[in-house]
C-alpha cells in the first residue's frame, strides 16, 4: 500500500531521527525480520546471540547488549505473525547528557518488503535500507555535445551534478594555409571521431558506474544525433537513451537547459512538479493586481483556514515546533514558533519570562498536514536541496501556498 505524503514525511523523519542516535559501545541491536521469517526462528536467533554476548568482555557493554536482547525477545512474545512488509527493531543504550545513558526502543514497519535476515550490533543503529526507501529514487543521465565541446552530468533527484566537461580539438571548418578541401575535410572528420570516442568513453566510465535510470542528450544541430548513430556510447548507455533535445549550450549551463527542455517527457519526475509549483508560486506573487498566492506561517495558516488555499507548499527543510504555552504567573496564553532543539526557549513564558510547567508542543510540519487535511487542501512536499526548494525555505520561512480564491 503507497504511503501518504503526511506518513511518508513522518517516517522519512523516524528513520533520521534513529540516524542520529550513538551508543557508547558495539550495543546498539538493529534487527530485519523479512515478512517470510517464523517468530520462532527469530526467537532462536536472539537465544543464540544472548549466549554468545556472554563472552563480551567489558561489563557495561555487555550488559547493555544482554538487556537489548532480552527487549527484543519480549517484543516478539506479543507478535504472532510478523507484518506484510516485514518489522525491523532498533533497541539499546545511546548517550544522553553527561555520563547518562538512555534505553531506547523503537519498532518500525518498513514501507517496502524487506528481502533479508539482518541482524546488527554496533555503535549507531543500522538504517541504510530504510533511508533507501525514502531516498531519491531517480537518477538520470545528462550529456550535451557540440563539435567544440561537450559536458556530461548526473541529475540526481532535484540537484543537476557535473561530472565532467571536454574540451574538442576538432578544428573549425575554415581552411588554412594550402590544404585541399577534401584533405582537410578528411582531417576535420578524423579529429571527430576522436573527440566523440573520447566523450563516449567518458560517459561510459561516469555514468554506467552511476546505474542511472535513463538518459537525456542535447546539443545544436545534428551533431548529437550523429554521436548518438556512432558506435561510442555503449549498448547499456544506448538503452537507456529517454530523449533528445535541441540546446544551445553545452557546458554547465546546457546541462539545466536540458533538463528544462526534458520537462515534458520527464513530466512525472518530482524535480519538474517541485520547480513547476514554486514558478506558480513566484509568477502568482509578482502580478501587480494581487495574484493567488500567499506565504509565511501565520498568513498561509489564515488562508488554510479559511479554506481558501488550494496547494499548500511545504519545505521539507523546515525543522520548527509549534508550541502551545498556559502560563500560571501572567495569565497569558497562545501560541509561539521556536526551532527544534532550541534549548529550553520552549519552557519559557514571552510575556513574563517565568518558567512554564506545561507545553504543548507539536512538529510543524505535522501540524501544517492535519491543518490542510480540514479544509481539504492538496500538500506538496519541496525539497530543500533543489534551487526552488532554497528559495521556498529561505526567501518565504518555508511554508506557502497557491490559493482558490483572492484574500484580502
Amino acid at each position: 500500500m503507497e504511503m501518504s505524503k503526511k506518513d511518508e514525511y513522518e517516517f522519512k523523519k523516524a528513520v533520521e531521527e534513529i540516524e542520529d542516535l550513538e551508543g557508547r559501545g558495539t550495543e546498539l541491536i538493529s534487527l530485519y525480520v523479512p515478512p517470510d521469517k517464523a517468530i520462532s526462528d527469530v526467537s532462536s536467533y536472539i537465544n543464540e546471540e544472548m549466549s554468545e554476548s556472554s563472552n563480551i568482555k567489558s561489563k557495561s557493554t555487555r550488559k547493555n547488549v544482554q538487556s537489548a536482547l532480552k527487549s527484543i525477545k519480549s517484543k516478539l512474545k506479543y507478535i504472532k505473525e510478523v507484518p506484510e512488509n516485514g518489522v525491523i527493531f532498533f533497541v539499546g543504550q545511546v548517550s544522553g547528557e553527561g555520563d547518562k545513558t538512555d534505553m531506547v526502543s523503537k519498532t518500525v514497519e518498513p514501507p517496502e518488503k524487506l528481502q533479508t535476515f539482518t541482524y546488527r550490533c554496533d555503535s549507531e543503529f543500522y538504517v541504510e535500507p530504510l533511508k533507501e526507501m525514502v531516498g531519491e529514487r531517480e537518477n538520470y543521465g545528462l550529456l550535451v555535445i557540440d563539435r567544440s565541446e561537450a559536458t556530461i552530468g548526473i541529475l540526481r533527484g532535484n540537484r543537476v551534478e557535473t561530472l565532467n566537461h571536454i574540451q574538442s580539438m576538432v578544428p573549425s571548418k575554415h581552411s588554412k594555409g594550402g590544404q585541399s578541401a577534401q584533405r582537410f575535410e578528411r582531417s576535420i572528420e578524423k579529429a571527430a571521431h576522436s573527440y566523440f570516442k573520447k566523450v563516449g568513453e567518458k560517459a561510459n566510465g561516469l555514468l554506467l558506474e552511476e546505474d542511472i535510470d535513463g538518459l537525456l542528450v542535447g546539443g545544436p544541430g545534428r551533431t548529437k544525433d550523429n554521436f548518438i548513430e556512432g558506435d561510442h556510447l555503449h549498448h547499456e548507455l544506448k538503452k537507456k537513451i529517454v530523449d533528445t533535445f535541441n540546446t544551445g549550450y553545452t557546458d554547465e549551463y546546457g546541462l539545466k537547459e536540458l533538463m528544462e527542455k526534458a520537462q515534458e517527457t520527464l513530466s512525472d519526475l518530482e524535480v519538474m512538479k517541485e520547480k513547476k509549483l514554486v514558478d506558480r508560486l513566484m509568477e502568482e506573487i509578482k502580478d501587480p493586481k494581487g495574484g493567488l498566492a500567499v506565504y509565511g506561517e501565520e498568513e498561509t495558516l489564515r488562508a488554510l483556514r479559511m479554506g481558501a488555499v488550494d496547494t499548500l507548499l511545504i519545505s521539507d527543510g523546515i525543522d520548527k515546533q509549534r508550541v502551545n504555552f498556559d502560563c500560571d504567573n501572567c495569565g497569558d496564553q497562545g501560541t509561539k514558533t521556536i526551532d527544534t532543539g532550541f534549548g529550553d526557549d520552549e519552557n519559557i513564558c514571552p510575556e513574563c519570562g517565568s518558567e512554564l510547567d506545561t507545553v504543548e508542543k507539536e512538529d510543524i510540519i505535522d501540524f501544517f498536514f492535519d491543518e490542510a487535511e480540514k479544509v481539504g487542501t492538496d500538500v506538496e512536499m519541496i525539497s530543500d536541496q533543489s534551487e526552488e526548494g532554497e528559495l521556498l525555505l529561505n526567501a518565504f520561512g518555508g511554508v506557502a501556498g497557491i490559493l482558490r480564491f483572492r484574500i484580502n
